[in-house]
């Protein structure tokens, strides 16, 4: 088996995310609800996803706009809190994404426990917050001197919110980072947040790593997730199970069982 059916033990599993209320430093932090609103928010919408029958869920920080390269250490140790007191909650694997910084999601799911994380760790992009040079080779090394070699790393190899200054198409950039980088899984991405990879995008990239799993990591909806799972291992999924498809609103309990009853007639 591999290292991704050890973790998620289904095919074409569904990862569910749980955008954690912004975080203090960031601007949108509420501070009249503090971390105890951050908490209960994120304990709701763990609640409501595991009660839909989601394979796995990941913690991210979605709301901390505008992002950063190198994250603010008050949102990398309030990350660790708020997973820390939902811990004893949790049910299925978890995984964990600190937007964009490569370093703090390791060390976040070395601090955690996390069995995968998800961030961009190869490429070169033009993107909203500047420049982007991620660094694999130093993610992987911190990750081994971390003691978390069993760690999923998942890689978004399209960036959202950016665009790819290596002009090679989407295949031949994911193949070369599957021979360079040795991911777990390779994740194709839409523009921005909720908005759906291209399906020929996901096609081409499967066609080119038949033994690598690929999951369309941003966008998919109750209407296509049947498609995408016909050529996708799986997919990542957060804002078409809130209240309204809204990113930003709390998860909607019948969207979210909804979603798994297509996700698994689908699979």
């Amino acid at each position: 088996m591999t290292n991704f059916g050890r973790v998620f033990g289904t095919p074409k599993p569904v990862i569910a995310m749980v955008h954690l209320g912004a975080l203090p430093g960031a601007p949108l932090f509420d501070a009249d609800a503090g971390l105890d609103g951050i908490i209960e928010a994120a304990r709701a919408d763990l609640a409501a996803l595991q009660a839909a029958g989601v394979d796995a869920v990941m913690f991210g920080n979605e709301n901390d706009r505008p992002y950063e390269f190198d994250v603010d250490r008050a949102s990398l140790a309030t990350m660790a809190f708020v997973i820390g007191k939902l811990r004893d909650e949790i049910t299925v694997p978890f995984g964990v994404n600190v937007l964009w910084d490569p370093t703090s999601t390791i060390a976040l799911a070395a601090a955690t426990g996390a069995a995968f994380c998800r961030e961009i760790f190869t490429g070169t992009y033009a993107s909203d917050m500047g420049p982007w040079t991620p660094d694999a080779g130093a993610a992987m090394r911190y990750r081994a001197r971390l003691g978390r070699s069993d760690c999923l790393m998942l890689y978004n190899v399209s960036a959202e919110f950016a665009d790819s200054v290596d002009k090679r198409s989407l295949a031949d950039r994911a193949r070369s980072a599957v021979f360079s980088s040795i991911p777990d899984a390779v994740l194709v991405s839409g523009a921005i947040t909720g908005e759906a990879a291209r399906m020929e995008d996901l096609e081409a990239v499967k066609a080119v790593l038949p033994d690598t799993p690929v999951l369309a990591n941003t966008g998919v909806k109750h209407e296509t997730v049947a498609d995408v799972f016909a050529i996708a291992d799986g997919c990542i999924v957060g804002s078409s199970l809130k209240v309204d498809g809204n990113t930003w609103k709390a998860v909607d309990p019948e969207r979210a069982t909804d979603f798994m009853d297509r996700a698994r007639a689908a699979r």
